[in-house]
């Protein structure tokens, strides 16, 4: 796939500190990338550069067919969106619009469409002083989507909802990913593993470890299996007589690869078949992997 954005040496110096330290990366077409950091690793900064809105102290951003301003094919969504409280929604919407170079007939019925698709259909008359956190949350989604953006920049785009909110953002998330690349930052990491091909964790400003998610998981989560039980107790008897190490989770009992072959095990599970309702490959955590990337040296 062609890269809709190719990022080289990025770095950005203030003084006495740096936030950004040589970033390089590239986002292929119609993907979904998650910047993952701890609080203060750069991550805010880094979205902001490739919007526009902070100059780079050195390195380049490249944007691919965006024609004479790249920057008009990028929608931006930052953590805390700022709004004009006496404005209607509607009204936002069309200022919005309007500064992203779209016009004519077709702008009301755009934002009509739009506000309709984050979940905000009824409340294009309201202004915007009375939303809720997630209502604002939402028609900052809006006005980043309203002109079919190439390239889709999102600041922890679902930190001020509640989990039912989570979901739908997300869900609308995976749908505008079939036709729009997306770069989006985000602490939710169990959110992330639903819609994520590439990750990227920064730390103190620097990329120390980036890959589709499948690779990552490789590579950090080691092997091992998942033995599911009918209940907790047929799950505690098995962990007990197993002759490896062997830590249970509910009705479900995990085991390293390191310890045991499936061969192996699939053989001491015939002997110990009580209530065993599938064995697999574990799945490890996106919040496991995290853990062992940040902390490694």
């Amino acid at each position: 796939m062609n890269p809709v954005l190719e990022v080289s040496g990025l770095t950005k110096q203030y003084e006495g500190f740096r936030a950004v330290d040589g970033l390089t990366f590239s986002l292929a077409e119609h993907t979904a990338t998650a910047l993952i950091g701890p609080n203060g690793s750069g991550k805010t900064t880094t979205l902001s550069m490739l919007a526009g809105l902070l100059r780079q102290s050195s390195g380049t951003i490249r944007f691919s067919g965006s024609g004479k301003d790249p920057r008009s094919a990028i929608g931006f969504l930052p953590q805390y969106p700022n709004f004009f409280p006496w404005m209607t929604a509607m009204e936002y919407m069309e200022l919005a619009a309007g500064l992203s170079g779209l016009g004519g007939r077709e702008v009301r019925t755009a934002c009509e469409k739009t506000l309709g698709f984050v979940g905000l259909g009824d409340a294009g008359k309201k202004r915007i002083g009375g939303f809720s956190g997630g209502m604002k949350q939402r028609l900052g989604l809006a006005q980043a989507i309203i002109h079919r953006p190439a390239l889709l920049l999102l600041d922890e785009p679902v930190s001020a909802l509640d989990p039912a909110g989570r979901r739908e953002v997300m869900k609308m998330l995976k749908e505008l990913g079939e036709s729009t690349t997306i770069l989006y930052s985000t602490h939710i990491l169990n959110d992330a593993e639903e819609m994520t091909d590439q990750l990227l964790f920064l730390r103190n400003g620097q990329l120390i470890e980036q890959g589709p998610l499948r690779e990552v998981r490789e590579k950090y989560g080691g092997t091992g299996y998942r033995v599911l039980f009918d209940d907790r107790k047929a799950a505690e008897r098995f962990a007990g007589a197993a002759p490896w190490d062997a830590n249970t989770d509910g009705s479900a009992v995990t085991i390293s690869g390191e310890a045991v072959s499936m061969e192996e095990l699939l053989r001491f599970a015939a002997e110990h078949h009580e209530d065993i309702t599938d064995i697999g490959r574990a799945s490890v955590r996106l919040e496991d992997i995290f853990m062992k990337v940040v902390e490694k040296p």
